[in-house]
């Protein structure tokens, strides 16, 4: 199962799989065979000099997946029993910077003993890391999308669309006033934007696409970034408008170097969501952590975003 795991981790190219696990590629190449003889299916189709997956194949993959999976939770749990414990935590872009910082900090009050590993990337890539077991947790923007992860909803949350809080085209002017009536805009002018957003992949980009696709609104963006500082920052100099998450923008929109935009009939509401692995076995400390990811909201003050503008 190792060897046909690093297989289809490599593209399916049986010789840099070798090279991956130290092995020669005859003795894939046989692994292989051996295994789609003892279960008497192809697991991959030989087309020229490359191989597919086959429906077997995919279906073999999501036991393999689960089965090493659970094996090296053991392994490591086995291992390490009595020593410090580990929390891999994997967050997205928005919830790793806004969040995850005083979700670690209460965490680490009354856990002292376990050691914390953070990742913060996009969203798929968090879901892929806990597919293979990389991280125990992972906290996200949108709904999963592989059928071996579960979600759960803990908070909900929403975007906003932004504009240059002076001397943008249309003639507002905030005057450095937060206070300041919002930008007014049908769904059809919005369309027409110079718009900045987050990149493909991303929770904030999802939710965006989803929100647009619902009112069969179709948009080309100029600008995608991975950071959402670098997005405001370009609404600030005058680039064009943006949707980011709002709990990221209250010091800009109440200093009025940006504004909101109010577009009529559409609304960018969402929920952050608690991820894992639905075979991973859920110790004490990744529910505990869980539980402080939940009530952290109502036992905490609003993060206030730090990022230059």
């Amino acid at each position: 199962m190792r060897i046909f795991r690093a297989v289809i981790e490599n593209e399916n190219n049986l010789t840099r799989a070798a090279r991956q696990i130290y092995m020669a590629q005859p003795a894939v190449t046989l692994a292989i065979q051996e295994l789609e003889e003892y279960y008497g299916v192809n697991l991959f189709d030989r087309l020229g000099k490359r191989l597919y997956l086959t429906e077997a194949g995919k279906q073999f993959q999501d036991y393999v997946i689960r089965i090493l999976g659970l094996f090296d939770d053991m392994e490591e749990g086995m291992r390490s029993w009595g020593s410090k414990g580990m929390l891999r935590i994997g967050s997205s872009v928005t919830i790793g910077s806004q969040f995850l910082p005083g979700y670690v900090e209460s965490y680490a009050h009354t856990h002292p003993d376990v050691n914390t590993q953070v990742l913060i990337g996009a969203s798929d890539l968090i879901e892929k890391k806990i597919l293979s077991n990389d991280l125990d947790i992972g906290l996200v923007e949108s709904p999963v999308h592989e059928k071996n992860l579960i979600a759960e909803q803990y908070m909900e949350d929403y975007l906003v669309a932004v504009a240059p809080g002076k001397d943008w085209e249309r003639g507002m002017d905030a005057s450095g006033n937060g206070d300041s009536e919002r930008i007014q805009m049908s769904a059809e002018e919005f369309a027409l934007q110079h718009l900045l957003l987050r990149e493909p992949g991303s929770g904030t980009r999802e939710s965006f696409d989803k929100v647009m696709a619902q009112h069969q609104i179709f948009v080309k963006p100029s600008w995608e970034a991975t950071s959402t500082t670098a997005l405001v920052n370009a609404v600030i100099s005058g680039l064009g408008i943006s949707v980011v998450p709002r709990r990221m923008v209250e010091i800009p929109l109440r200093d009025g170097k940006i504004r909101e935009i109010q577009i009529d009939g559409v609304e960018f509401k969402r929920y952050f969501y608690l991820v894992y692995h639905r075979d991973k076995l859920l110790t004490t400390p990744i529910r505990e952590f869980m539980d402080v990811c939940r009530n952290y909201e109502n036992s905490h003050s609003q993060p206030e975003y730090s990022g230059l503008f």
